[in-house]
């Protein structure tokens, strides 16, 4: 075996079919990190010239004159294998010496634990403990089974399986709540748009007004732009937004009325033809019923005409930029206008990503990040609990690991994190 440096077509033909694949170890996503400054290094282990393991390494200069070491979603390896493990741990030790690296972060995309819907551990469930040993048995320090969002990438996500299905039976298993509320939508004309390159500032406006409402800072338009860029041609990439049109929508709630008054005009000639075959209780019922369903529609309309004055003809509701792979489509960022809230778009959304995923054989639909406490006490309990009446199971990563390379520059630069830290809170 050999540790080497790959070129980026040795790496992009093993990473990209590999089992542990993600959007994470890609040249596209390199391509895009080099916006924020991180370089790529590229490396792997050859047998009989043939690559057995390789992984994206990202470096990025830090405070103390020396590197940090990354790899995205960790390396492409067997980590069940011990022996490569250790080969490839030797060589990227060396290699990131020499690079002026402190340490190696990873964390790598393979589950520690089955876990259900609910988040219980399944009796008898698959599990990777013998490659978490492996990797602390090689000087890896684990950063510890966080249950929140601690971590540069989440390490507890929600996902559905999509491969082998189909849209009626991902509906069977969603929560009746979900399913209602899908249907509304639906009837409420709430459609789903792909958008390109010349339209991605409707997206970032979207996410600045999202930040705003959490309190987080979203990145520039620059980023989002460059992120599209590199990651379209190869398809890896859709941004969706969910939009919906005042005026078919208006059509569609006179529609309504139109047909509720001629079931009134229906039942009142019936009425008056023989009142006597008609029992005048249930009649009065009905028509009293109808007329208020009338007057409920025609309120709906004048809200909606109220938002189109406000936000024009078309209203954008929400959006989410999807990131996709050969196993997966991931719902990477998104948000939604806080005035337009009523119209739950992101069931909409999310939905669509879905049937992309089922009707495109991806393995899975994945949610992203949730975190690992499924109680009601816990603050982010609805960001699970959304997620979960879509169906599906809860995964729990692995976890984040630090090779040291460098102890003493390692003990340096995390006194200098602390400070660091300390001074962005008082900041804050």
């Amino acid at each position: 075996m050999k540790f080497e440096v790959l070129t980026d077509e040795e790496f992009k033909k093993f990473a990209y079919n590999h089992e542990q694949a993600s959007f994470h170890q890609t040249l596209n996503w390199a391509t895009l990190k080099a916006f924020t400054n991180w370089e790529k290094h590229l490396v792997g282990v050859k047998k009989n010239n043939k690559v057995i393991a390789a992984s994206l390494i990202l470096a990025k200069q830090t405070p103390i004159k020396k590197k940090m070491f990354y790899a995205p979603r960790g390396f492409l390896i067997d980590y069940d294998n011990f022996e490569l493990l250790k080969f490839f741990t030797e060589g990227l030790k060396e290699y990131a010496k020499k690079n002026k690296a402190i340490f190696v972060k990873i964390d790598p995309y393979i589950s520690y634990q089955e876990r259900d819907l609910y988040g219980n551990i399944v009796e008898g469930g698959k599990n990777n403990k013998n490659a978490f040993n492996n990797l602390i048995s090689l000087g890896y320090k684990h950063k510890g089974f966080n249950l929140m969002q601690e971590e540069l990438q989440p390490r507890w996500i929600f996902v559905t399986q999509t491969k082998n299905t189909t849209v009626d039976e991902i509906m069977k298993n969603m929560d009746p709540k979900t399913r209602q509320i899908l249907r509304k939508n639906e009837r409420n004309k709430i459609k789903v748009r792909e958008i390109g390159l010349d339209e991605l500032e409707k997206f970032k406006k979207i996410m600045e007004h999202t930040g705003e409402r959490r309190g987080f800072i979203d990145r520039p338009l620059a980023y989002y732009e460059h992120m599209y860029k590199a990651m379209h041609d190869d398809n890896f990439i859709k941004v969706m937004l969910a939009e919906l049109d005042t005026d078919e929508l208006i059509d569609e709630y006179k529609l309504e009325i139109k047909n509720i008054n001629e079931e009134i005009k229906q039942r009142e000639d019936k009425y008056n033809l023989d009142p006597s075959k008609v029992n005048k209780n249930k009649y009065d019922q009905k028509q009293n019923q109808a007329k208020n369903e009338i007057n409920r529609i025609e309120k709906n309309i004048e809200h909606i005409k109220n938002l189109k004055d406000t936000h024009g003809k078309i209203l954008t509701l929400g959006g989410i930029i999807f990131l996709i792979n050969n196993k997966e489509v991931l719902s990477s960022v998104g948000g939604s206008y806080d005035e337009l809230m009523e119209f739950q778009s992101a069931y909409t959304l999310h939905f669509a990503g879905m049937k992309y995923a089922i009707e495109n054989n991806y393995d899975r639909y994945n949610f992203y990040g949730i975190t690992g406490i499924f109680d009601e006490s816990n603050p982010l309990f609805g960001l699970y609990s959304f997620k979960r009446d879509f169906g599906g199971k809860v995964v729990e990563l692995i976890g984040e690991f630090d090779l040291i390379i460098d102890k003493s520059a390692w003990i340096l630069y995390k006194n200098a994190l602390k400070v660091y830290s300390i001074f962005k809170k008082i900041k804050k």
